[in-house]
């Protein structure tokens, strides 16, 4: 009879900070959430979408092209808070030499990239009919761009290292060096005059916008939310499996 993947080595069920950093441990935690993340992203996704286009009203200055804030705003959200993460799980892992820590930080990176590419492109397709250009070299547009090479520098550095716990460190000093990015894409609009317009939802103050138009907008969070876990940690469980594919416990988990 398989113990569960909590269970200490007498039976009792401990859970502690570091109970999850056993990459056993960790394999069959991401194996039982990454189906609930990916039906919730589903579901909100369909819920965000079909608000925002199709109960939202039009925006009084740009009509319908505004629409496009339902995946933009959310990616550009993503695109920070998922470099944070990144630069944290690195950072763990360098102080505490835990491999779930880097290999989590390595999963994340390409879906990183991936909503910062998005956001590029959304906020192009929005810029051409609000501005009259595909791109400035905006404050914010700029340091975003910037955002996308850290993240492809990252992958970039940790795959040209074979040994993987190298690779991690150097990895994840760059990481912890590009963090200083995130503040500057945040605060861009606040400190320099930019094109880019101000945040429309903000912690301080009532949201700028119609109860449908912010609905829609926290959904597709949401939705952008659980599919980046249960793609990173889909991502990270095949990590495992390279790097711990010789482990007893794999070989008869998949027999």
């Amino acid at each position: 009879m398989n113990q569960p993947y909590y269970s200490t080595a007498n039976g009792a069920r401990r859970l502690t900070v570091f109970t999850f950093a056993s990459p056993r441990n960790f394999y069959h935690l991401a194996g039982h959430l990454i189906p609930w993340f990916a039906a919730l992203g589903v579901l909100t996704g369909l819920a965000g979408l079909a608000i925002g286009l199709l109960v939202a009203p039009a925006d009084f200055q740009q009509g319908d092209a505004y629409r496009i804030i339902f995946v933009h705003v959310p990616a550009a959200w993503m695109s920070m808070l998922i470099y944070i993460a990144m630069a944290g799980w690195a950072g763990f892992g360098l102080a505490y030499r835990t491999g779930v820590s880097s290999i989590m930080a390595s999963a994340l990176a390409p879906t990183g990239a991936l909503f910062t590419f998005l956001t590029l492109w959304t906020g192009a397709l929005w810029g051409k009919p609000t501005w009259g250009a595909w791109w400035v070299w905006d404050a914010r547009l700029t340091s975003e761009l910037i955002l996308l090479f850290l993240y492809l520098g990252y992958m970039g550095l940790h795959a040209s290292i074979a040994d993987p716990r190298r690779a991690d460190r150097a990895a994840a000093v760059l990481a912890l060096v590009g963090a200083v990015n995130i503040p500057i894409i945040y605060f861009s609009v606040y400190w320099w005059n930019t094109l880019h317009q101000g945040p429309s939802v903000t912690l301080g103050n009532a949201p700028t916008m119609a109860t449908a138009m912010l609905a829609a907008m926290l959904l597709m969070v949401a939705a952008f939310w659980c599919y980046g876990i249960a793609v990173a940690l889909r991502r990270a469980r095949c990590i495992v499996l390279e790097r711990h594919g010789s482990a007893a416990w794999l070989r008869r988990r998949t027999k």
